[in-house]
């Protein structure tokens, strides 16, 4: 997990937003209104578009269009882009299809209200982002009969780099976005950077560092956790996580629990974190061959670090 920790020359707010902690800090403390009204707005915004719980959310229409063409907002197209981005340039290991397979595991709905004892369901391999067509001039998409999307694995880090860039832009302050440990940070970043905690528990801020825990420092860009302990449930009487394999649609059986990221913006972080845990000891090569900064933890609690990750 990732939560920022106080500076004295920042304004911070903390809330509750889709099942997660929201935090948000500026280096201006007369923008932090402002900056607050911006980032609930977006929040509600990207919400209404993409999220796969509501049934008036805009991605609901996809999964009645039984393979046809729907025109959708630009702003439901352009994160589709980023979904199928991130597919690519991860092989499919962070794969937008993998949404039939969620509800297959019980994941259809937030985690408080999933039935411990439901019957499990046959779970597939994912149709793959390939099947995902695009008409980005026509804001258009086609999914094939049957397949629903989620875009739990991009949008949440998309939507920290949007509203960071967009509050940056509008108060001219630096900026802090950290939406359930996804972080994007934009503008000027207070003395000393952002200092970030890095852990493997959800925890407070503003407590006691848990055991095992890092503090880094951000100065742009994002920085990711992906973790199979932040969302498990029962399903069927079997624990399982939200991390999904698409090559088999189940839970990804990771060398790691937790695999921490930083990079040039917090959707590239999460690409490269989430595809870590699916890839498993296959991630260690590919991660020195990105160059990017990681921390990952054995099921067992030992640290690795690639990439000039800080000890």
């Amino acid at each position: 997990m990732t939560s920022t920790l106080p500076a004295r020359t920042v304004a911070t707010a903390d809330w509750e937003a889709w099942t997660c902690r929201v935090r948000l800090a500026v280096t201006d403390p007369a923008a932090l209104d402002e900056a607050r009204e911006l980032l609930v707005d977006d929040l509600a915004t990207v919400d209404l578009a993409c999220s796969r719980f509501r049934p008036d959310a805009e991605l609901a229409l996809l999964d009645g269009a039984q393979g046809r063409w729907v025109t959708v907002s630009p702003l439901l197209t352009e994160a589709l882009q980023v979904a199928v981005r991130a597919a690519r340039l991860t092989a499919g290991d962070v794969d937008p299809t993998v949404g039939g397979a969620m509800a297959e595991l019980g994941y259809d709905r937030d985690l408080d209200r999933i039935d411990p004892g439901a019957v499990p369901g046959v779970v597939h391999p994912v149709a793959g982002w390939q099947t995902v067509e695009l008409d980005v001039p026509g804001n258009r998409v086609r999914v094939p009969a049957g397949v629903r999307l989620d875009l739990g694995a991009t949008a949440k880090a998309w939507t920290a780099d949007r509203a960071a860039a967009e509050i940056t832009r509008r108060t001219g302050a630096g900026v802090l976005v950290s939406i359930g440990g996804d972080v994007a940070v934009a503008g000027p970043a207070p003395e000393g950077g952002w200092r970030v905690r890095v852990s493997d528990v959800t925890g407070d801020p503003d407590g006691p560092a848990p055991a095992g825990s890092a503090v880094v420092t951000l100065t742009d860009g994002g920085l990711a956790t992906s973790s199979t302990r932040a969302r498990r449930w029962l399903h069927g009487g079997v624990e399982v996580h939200h991390l999904l394999d698409p090559r088999t649609g189940l839970p990804a059986r990771s060398a790691w629990r937790t695999v921490s990221v930083a990079a040039g913006s917090c959707v590239d972080a999460n690409t490269v974190s989430t595809a870590c845990v699916v890839r498993g000891h296959r991630a260690l090569p590919w991660l020195r061959e990105l160059g990017v900064p990681a921390r990952l933890v054995t099921e067992d609690g030992d640290v690795l670090t690639a990439g000039g990750w800080p000890a």
